[in-house]
């Protein structure tokens, strides 16, 4: 079985470790677009991860480096908040490595100030995606991104605490007024042992998916907000009736327990979260067993439902060996080799060939179960995020948690959150 680490640096997930497998820059050893088995170009190849991640990186770039000998990898990787860090740096003084990982949140960041390259520009073969996950990366008709895997959201829960307290498994199919009563019953017949679940209106994607189900964008195709503060009200007060019960835990009690969840603690039944997060959560809890099932909806045929790319691949706009880069783009998305190094620990493959080439057993299997289950429900995923947007996430984060806390009363979260959204969207404009 895949284990926990295999599992923690997926979007907007970073961990502590860190390494560097060679020196990384804008340079090269090598001048020129093309090269020989005698006289390679050099690529520098940067991504975010732990020593697991690297450990697969290095075998993914070696088989490459074997398969096309005229073209070497520079490696290099850090943390998901250094990562960051070091790209803008990187981005200032115009020395983008010429390939890298990247996070759906930065694209436009990135992408509409020219530092990617267009990548429908070069050779790089996607007929394997689903044409539902490719404007994802995509900006104004440029792609800047090409998705190494996707993720999806669900509803995990452990079977076996449901059962103890004679609590029928979930169908996949409930409104969020089932839904709540569902995390209610939780609380009550553990008589305050297990709680529901977390407060899931806290979290930007499930707001997003709720809009999603109420046919409303999230983000406007000129970068602006494109729900209104009573949209936002009606989100945060979905759970109102709950935050102080015991259906759902309290943001002191998820202070308390991090850096684990309260899910992978055993303090509630129920995350609504990533699917691809399962093995952490297997490994945290201690579970024999760990189930999936679709997100609430009031419409059920539209759950909102959409395959985000956990992440991409991009090119820096700058990089002197185009053709170089694409290829090997191209190797790492499509290659059912590369598949069987990574399994789901970047996420499903993106590609066909590369998943249909891939074995999925135990945990890996889970997952990729579950996103063939709600493929019927799956809508195109949306375009890369307004600029700043990390920023917006994580503000959306902290002002819900003052609500969970009680500090701030629904109206006071919702004009709090949309001033730091309208300023954020002011600057850069």
């Amino acid at each position: 079985m895949i284990n926990r680490r295999h599992f923690l640096t997926t979007v907007a997930v970073g961990t502590a470790s860190a390494g560097v497998l060679a020196a990384c820059g804008t340079g090269s050893s090598t001048s020129g677009q093309t090269g020989s088995a005698e006289n390679p170009v050099t690529i520098n190849y940067t991504w975010w991860g732990n020593d697991d991640r690297a450990e697969r990186t290095r075998k993914a770039i070696a088989l490459f480096e074997e398969k096309n000998p005229d073209i070497k990898v520079n490696g290099n990787f850090t943390d998901f908040a250094g990562y960051w860090q070091k790209r803008a740096t990187e981005a200032a003084g115009g020395g983008l490595p010429d390939v890298m990982q990247w996070d759906l949140s930065y694209l436009r960041d990135y992408g509409q100030r020219n530092q990617l390259l267009d990548l429908s520009t070069v050779n790089i073969n996607t007929d394997a995606f689903e044409k539902s996950l490719l404007p994802s990366g995509q900006i104004k008709g440029k792609t800047y991104g090409i998705p190494t895997s996707t993720n999806a959201f669900a509803v995990y829960y452990d079977p076996a605490k449901l059962a103890s307290l004679g609590i029928a498994e979930p169908d996949g199919s409930w409104t969020y007024k089932e839904f709540n009563e569902f995390l209610t019953e939780v609380g009550t017949k553990s008589n305050g042992a297990i709680f529901g679940g977390t407060d899931y209106t806290g979290v930007w994607w499930m707001f997003n998916i709720w809009l999603r189900q109420n046919n409303i964008q999230a983000f406007t195709e000129d970068g602006k907000l494109g729900f209104t503060k009573d949209d936002l009200k009606k989100w945060w007060n979905l759970t109102a009736d709950l935050r102080g019960t015991g259906a759902i835990v309290s943001e002191e009690r998820v202070t308390q327990l991090a850096p684990k969840s309260p899910f992978g603690s055993n303090v509630t039944a129920t995350e609504v979260t990533w699917d691809n997060f399962m093995a952490g959560y297997l490994a945290d809890s201690g579970a024999k067993e760990l189930k999936l099932a679709p997100v609430p909806s009031d419409d059920p045929d539209n759950l909102g439902l959409f395959l985000k790319p956990s992440m991409l691949m991009v090119a820096s706009a700058k990089t002197k060996f185009k053709d170089a880069a694409a290829r090997f783009i191209d190797f790492m998305v499509n290659d059912p080799e590369v598949g069987q190094i990574f399994k789901t620990s970047r996420g499903v493959p993106a590609s066909k060939t590369q998943r249909d080439g891939t074995t999925f057993e135990g945990t890996d299997k889970l997952v990729v179960d579950y996103e063939k289950s709600i493929e019927k429900y799956l809508k195109d995923a949306p375009e890369p995020p307004i600029v700043g947007f990390g920023t917006l996430e994580a503000s959306f984060k902290r002002i819900a948690s003052d609500l969970n806390y009680g500090k701030l009363d629904i109206n006071g979260a919702t004009d709090a959150w949309f001033k730091e959204a309208e300023d954020l969207i002011k600057q850069n404009a």
